[in-house]
């Protein structure tokens, strides 16, 4: 069932997404301070299972701007575009869940607000509206993109190279153009952790940032359908 593969696959995104955050930041974490770096990679390593899990019965998309792309552009039906985005939204949470459990101790150990609210939604490090919704913007279309051409007919990329080629992608992706949001690049991403968030009962968690909240969930969408549309006319010409 796709809607069960794209819960799952979002799932295992931000489990071990979130889970490399919490490990690099939490305090008492037996991998803290351990860099950008390792985030970084580590995200790129998350799309990857999560693509895998997830792509052989729903396309793995695991990504509201992903799927909202291939409808716009007419690859992928809008009857079920809402299904895909509810299972990625609950995929998000219980993955975020999941990271909250395994690092409760870490968690209560910790004292810094903004350290806590880092291992489960973005926030960037200068405040500026339009600036923070452009990053956001050409970081998802840059993803949509990249997918396309990875899957390009003429590519020959099948399963066993697809899903680790896109992890690349978002490890890349992170690496240059991660710096001023986070790059959530996601909103089920970026929403779901930030509801758990909101929730659990974390102490010294502090607040959870609606007011930026809008920008990873709108700018991935509108960035999502433009790289569709750049990938189309791209394409036309070959």
């Amino acid at each position: 069932m796709p809607y069960l593969a794209e819960f799952v696959g979002t799932l295992l995104l931000i489990l071990f997404g979130d889970g490399v955050v919490a490990n690099a930041l939490l305090s008492k974490s037996k991998g803290k301070d351990s860099g950008n770096f390792m985030i970084t990679a580590g995200w790129g390593v998350a799309v990857a299972i999560g693509v895998y899990a997830a792509g052989h019965v729903s396309g793995g998309h695991i990504n509201p701007a992903v799927t909202v792309a291939y409808a716009f552009t007419g690859t992928f039906s809008w009857a079920l575009v809402p299904g895909y985005l509810l299972a990625q939204l609950a995929g998000a949470m219980v993955g975020s869940w999941l990271v909250y459990m395994t690092y409760g101790s870490q968690y209560q150990a910790t004292d810094d607000a903004g350290t806590i609210f880092a291992t489960f939604a973005t926030s960037p490090e200068v405040r500026h509206t339009r600036n923070n919704f452009i990053t956001e913007l050409i970081g998802t279309m840059v993803l949509v993109f990249g997918v396309l051409a990875i899957f390009a007919p003429g590519n020959h990329v099948d399963n066993p190279a697809g899903p680790a080629l896109v992890g690349l992608l978002v490890f890349g992706i992170g690496m240059s153009l991660g710096g001023p949001t986070g790059y959530a690049i996601n909103p089920a991403r970026d929403l779901g952790p930030r509801l758990m968030h909101a929730i659990l009962p974390i102490r010294a968690k502090g607040g959870s940032d609606w007011k930026y909240a809008w920008i990873p969930i709108v700018a991935p969408l509108v960035g999502g359908c433009i790289g569709g549309l750049l990938y189309g006319v791209y394409s036309a010409g070959f």
